[in-house]
């Protein structure tokens, strides 16, 4: 195995090209089971027949743990509409239309969305009251079983030459309601600073879904919270101030 071609470089991971393989080593604080569950969600997910990369095995390299898949060549959707912006609104029909698409399914043995939110707000530094009413407002949603990807963003998107989407990195995977789904992917835009493109993402997510823009909107605080127990300063900073806002308008 040849680890010369870096292809990418996410936090604390290093992914490499190796003929038609990907390799994606993991920095030393990632835990095992961390890695293992990215694996297996990953697995799990190959099943509902969606185009991923498709897992080839986990090992140890130099002792870093590593998860091998398919190489899939192309560009990520970022990448296009960042050389692109005059396509931003047809981008962002696909990425929409992707998204929808991919909540068509089920895969019954990833963990519960709610579960693992109701489990993060505990892990906030919030106060108690303020947990106690992210839980109330988290158990008064709608229970699904959609799959969700949990970090639905443009960046998990490869387009290959032929055009064909391949959606990558399922280690936020869940089964639960969608509009969390999309209540986390507008968050992602906000945190990197496209505004104005999250707008337009939400707006389209609800037109093409026939979602109430106003569900989708409480989702927020409850999204933002179980996100903010991870993360750099800046984005717990910006994450923290969605939960304080209790309703939208």
């Amino acid at each position: 195995m040849k680890l010369d071609t870096i292809i990418a470089t996410p936090e604390k991971k290093v992914v490499y090209r190796d003929g038609d393989q990907a390799i994606k080593v993991f920095d030393e604080s990632y835990k095992k089971s961390d890695v293992l569950n990215e694996a297996l969600n990953t697995a799990r997910v190959e099943e509902t027949g969606l185009a991923i990369p498709q897992l080839i095995d986990v090992q140890q390299i130099d002792g870093k743990w590593a998860i091998i898949t398919e190489y899939i060549p192309g560009k990520t959707l970022a990448q296009l509409m960042e050389e692109n912006p005059e396509k931003e609104d047809e981008y962002l029909e696909l990425f929409v239309d992707l998204q929808l698409d991919m909540h068509k399914h089920v895969c019954p043995m990833l963990n519960m969305l709610t579960e693992k939110m109701n489990r993060k707000i505990d892990q906030t530094k919030l106060d108690a009251t303020m947990r106690y009413e992210l839980h109330a407002r988290l158990a008064s949603m709608h229970v699904h079983k959609k799959l969700c990807h949990g970090d639905f963003n443009p960046s998990n998107i490869i387009i290959t030459p032929e055009g064909k989407p391949y959606i990558i990195d399922w280690a936020h995977a869940t089964q639960g309601n969608a509009s969390a789904d999309a209540a986390r992917t507008y968050l992602l835009f906000c945190l990197s600073g496209e505004e104005e493109t999250a707008k337009k993402y939400l707006q389209l997510f609800c037109k093409k879904s026939d979602t109430a823009m106003q569900y989708v909107q409480k989702w927020m605080p409850i999204v933002a919270a179980s996100q903010s127990v991870k993360g750099n300063e800046h984005e717990r900073e910006f994450l923290l101030s969605w939960v304080v806002v209790v309703d939208y308008q």
